[in-house]
Order: C-alpha cells, then structure tokens, then sequence
C-alpha cells in the first residue's frame, strides 16, 4: 500500500514565537490527546508528521472541524504500520527525527517495535497511556478516567474530556523535559504519560474539598456560585474581599439577596454592569 501524503497550513508565526522550530516530531498517535501534544508542539514551532493507520484518525469523523485544527501545518501521512513496507517508511520517517509520539497501548506499541525505532534512529520515544504498571494495557477512555478519578456528576455525562485535555498537555510538559534532558547529554528515553494520573490529578480539587459538595468553591460560598437572571444563568466569582465587598454594596451580600438582585436583569446587562464596576461576572452560554 503506497503512503498517502496530505500536508496542511497552519497559522504564520515569527522566529521568536517558534522556540522549537528545528525540532522534528513524528506522531503515530489518534483520537484526543496524542493529536492535542502534536498540535502544542506544532504551534511552538516544531515540524510535526503525523501518520494515520489505513482506518484514519476516528476524530476526523467524529468531529472533523476539531481535527483538522488540530493537524493544521502538519504533514499527514496514510501508513500500514503492520507491514514491512509501512515499517521500512517510518524508519525513513525517523531519521533525524527529535520525537516519536504515540497514543498506542504499550504491547501495540512493542508489537509494532516503535519503542526500538525511536531508539534506533535517537528520538525520544513519548506514549500518551491509559494506566501504568500492571495495568498498562487496560482499556480505557476519558469517561472511564473521569469515572475512576471521582469528577463525574452521574448520570450526567462530561462536557469537557478533562483527562484527555490535561493529558496532552502533561505529553507536551514531558517530551519538553526529555528534549532538555537530550540536549544537555542524556539519552534519549521511554516516556510515558497515563491519562488514569492526568485525571487523578484533575480531581484533586474535588479530593481536596475545595469543589464538590460541600466545598467552598462548590456552591456553599454565595459570592462564588450560579444564579437565575432574567433570561438564563450568569456566574458570579467575588472570591477575594475587595470583589465580595464590591458584590455586597451594588448587589447583594446573600444568597438570597444576590440572587433576587440577579433575577431583575438580562445576563447581558449583568456582564456590561460587571464590566463597569470590575467585577468577575460572566453570562453562562449553552454548551454549543
């Protein structure tokens, strides 16, 4: 099977908005959080190709207008991984490469010897993984994560992919330590990120007391909550005295006198008065 080739544009950028322009990733990583570390690596400068399996990145149909954000400025190739052919084009891929990225699970990955072609080629090997240890090849999705983090409010279901979202971020946190850590005579390595710790430590506000029932932050401080205006909902956050002091004398010191203070007026007209007497006010908007 011959490779399919599709490079895209991304925005222009100066020299000095481009810290890791000469850097070479190559990205074998689909779905969210993979694409997401390509992206942030893409925007700061680093030229990144991403190959998809023959089945292609099942993003692209679920929410193409994300996908093709998140591969803009990146070369895109179509490649069979399990065939000598495919194997032969990423080794070629790989030369002079700075980055292997993946989202595989850790015996796919094996399987695949990504592993030992980053290492052959001195590219840091980067894999974006549910668990670790005796669970590394657990299945396991965002929801899941979430589940087992304690961040979900059920039955409802998640409007944001935490898990994934900080995951990706802590996949651009790490592959930037390891290129350091090369750079400055180490070897290039085996890093792993797991998604199962990105969401652990998503949930640390809720553990912790600060969000959830219960927590200040969670609805029982009513200079930090949700309120009825006269045409939906608006967030009030007077967390800091001289905001609450400034709630307190335009609108209400209460719960009760916030709230029916809120309800005389339009969101916003509410988020314009806000503006005015510069106070963290905002209109909450529908999910779309």
């Amino acid at each position: 099977m011959q490779p399919i080739d599709q490079t895209t544009s991304g925005p222009a950028t100066s020299v000095g908005e481009r810290p890791l322009a000469g850097i070479r990733v190559v990205s074998v990583a689909v779905n969210l959080p993979g694409p997401l570390a390509a992206a942030r690596l893409a925007e700061f400068g680093a030229e990144v190709v991403k190959i998809e399996p023959p089945t292609g990145d099942p993003l692209a149909a679920a929410a193409p207008q994300w996908y093709a954000e998140l591969i803009a400025g990146q070369r895109v190739l179509t490649l069979d991984l399990k065939t000598g052919p495919g194997q032969d084009h990423l080794a070629t891929l790989l030369e002079g490469a700075d980055l292997l990225l993946s989202s595989l699970r850790p015996s796919a990955a094996d399987r695949l010897g990504l592993p030992a072609s980053a290492h052959a080629a001195g590219a840091v090997f980067l894999e974006v993984v549910g668990h670790d240890g005796d669970d590394a090849d657990l299945p396991g999705h965002d929801l899941t994560y979430q589940a087992a983090a304690g961040t979900l409010d059920a039955p409802r279901m998640p409007l944001v992919p935490v898990a994934d979202l900080l995951g990706g971020e802590r996949a651009v946190s790490a592959a930037l330590a390891a290129l350091r850590s090369r750079d400055h005579g180490g070897p290039a390595t085996r890093v792993r990120v797991t998604l199962e710790d990105a969401a652990r430590a998503a949930a640390a506000p809720v553990r912790r007391g600060l969000l959830g029932p219960g927590g200040p932050l969670g609805g029982d401080l009513p200079t930090y909550s949700l309120y009825a205006s006269a045409d939906g909902h608006v967030a009030v956050a007077a967390v800091e005295p001289h905001f609450a002091a400034r709630l307190a004398e335009h609108i209400g010191s209460t719960r009760d006198e916030i709230a029916r203070t809120i309800l005389t007026r339009p969101g916003a007209e509410w988020e314009r008065i806000a503006n005015e007497l510069d106070l963290p006010l905002a209109v909450v908007r529908p999910p779309r």
